[in-house]
């Protein structure tokens, strides 16, 4: 059978129930046993069994409303609120009323009487809701690519995370920076693996040691100072920083100004330096444990001498997010806009377009950056 033979009496008379129950086990509703729904579930998919929107709206009054689920620390980032306000404008214009789902989520059939679609941004794997909301029974987008096992999503709109991690690396090191490091986010969701996948294969691509520093996923300034103060104490020929975190920017400015650091020009004696002092230091950090500096052996060029010297060199510095935090930071901030109003806008319309059967069933849509270059990675001195 092709999947626009299969019906769901076909699926009834292969999973030995009733034609209702079938509807019910697919659409997470009724008083199905949870058993029942999985075997039902992998006999539609063993079919190829695909629903009728148009059929389905029919059979299940609309709400008028989709529904929004972000991570859980997103109520204090500036880019997850401003992607709410563009996904509830666009949301709107279809005449669709947008619903904030609690970050602990609920039973996906209870979700599925409520609302018409779903919105889910940034899935962790690790976040426990992700995959109730996944099979809730109605059409979901989701911001950024689940890489977990559930259910797929039904469409999704991604960021070219790695290309925008590499024109930060290809800015910093254009401005003179030889030994940059990323405070990476921790975590599994796809911005998230991608930025630290990245910097490996940047450095490997370029014979330049990417150091990295595993922070929280929403670190918060005070959690970025400290990381870029140890990380500086680790490895001091690091003479760039990119932070990942919304907002964490600020805390990165703090470390350096503490340090003696110069913000936006690297040096012609700090850039020797940090090459010579790169040397002599241990591989680069991973998971949270920085680059190791020792002292050069003889006849080798750095050592404590070059250490002191990079620690009043420049220090250039750059962030994976822009937003208020990076544009009035002083001094501002190099950083990537990934335009999030317009990105939540854009999650919600693929959401409408399925909805309404302008978009087929796993659409996926691209959305672009912008790098925003400014002070903090001024040429160099």
């Amino acid at each position: 059978m092709t999947s626009r033979t299969v019906t769901l009496l076909d699926v009834a008379r292969a999973a030995g129930v009733s034609k209702s129950t079938v509807s019910d086990a697919l659409q997470g509703s009724g008083r199905v046993a949870e058993a029942t729904r999985d075997r039902v579930r992998a006999v539609a998919e063993e079919l190829g069994y695909r629903p009728n929107s148009a059929a389905r709206r029919l059979r299940r009054a609309s709400t008028g409303a989709v529904g929004l689920h972000l991570p859980a620390t997103a109520t204090r980032l500036d880019y997850y609120m401003n992607l709410a306000f563009g996904a509830v404008e666009r949301a709107q214009e279809d005449g669709l009323d947008m619903v904030l789902l609690a970050p602990s989520g609920a039973a996906g059939g209870r979700i599925a009487s409520r609302v018409d679609g779903l919105l889910v941004i940034d899935p962790e794997p690790g976040d426990s809701a992700v995959p109730g909301l996944l099979d809730a029974g109605v059409p979901v987008v989701t911001g950024e690519r689940y890489l977990g096992p559930a259910t797929g999503p039904s469409g999704a709109v991604v960021c070219d995370n790695a290309a925008s991690l590499t024109a930060l690396l290809d800015h910093v090191t254009e401005r003179g920076a030889r030994r940059p490091a990323l405070l990476a986010p921790s975590g599994s969701s796809a911005w998230a693996t991608a930025l630290r996948a990245t910097a490996g294969s940047w450095g490997r691509a370029h014979g330049v040691a990417v150091t990295l520093r595993t922070v929280p996923f929403a670190a918060t300034p005070a959690e970025a100072e400290a990381a870029t103060r140890a990380l500086l104490a680790a490895d001091p020929a690091v003479d760039a920083v990119i932070c990942a975190p919304d907002g964490s920017a600020p805390g990165v400015l703090r470390a350096a100004t503490a340090l003696g650091r110069k913000v936006g020009a690297t040096s012609a004696c700090g850039t020797t330096s940090a090459s010579s002092a790169s040397e002599a230091s241990g591989g680069n950090g991973r998971n949270g444990e920085g680059a190791r500096s020792e002292s050069a052996g003889p006849g080798r060029p750095g050592g404590a001498a070059a250490a002191v010297g990079t620690m009043s060199a420049g220090l250039l510095v750059a962030s994976c997010v822009d937003g208020t935090a990076t544009r009035g930071a002083e001094p501002p901030v190099t950083a990537v806009d990934l335009r999030p109003a317009a990105y939540g806008r854009a999650c919600a319309e693929l959401l409408c377009d399925i909805l309404a059967d302008r978009a087929a069933p796993d659409t996926v849509r691209r959305h672009s950056w912008s790098l925003e270059t400014r002070a903090s990675t001024g040429s160099p001195g």
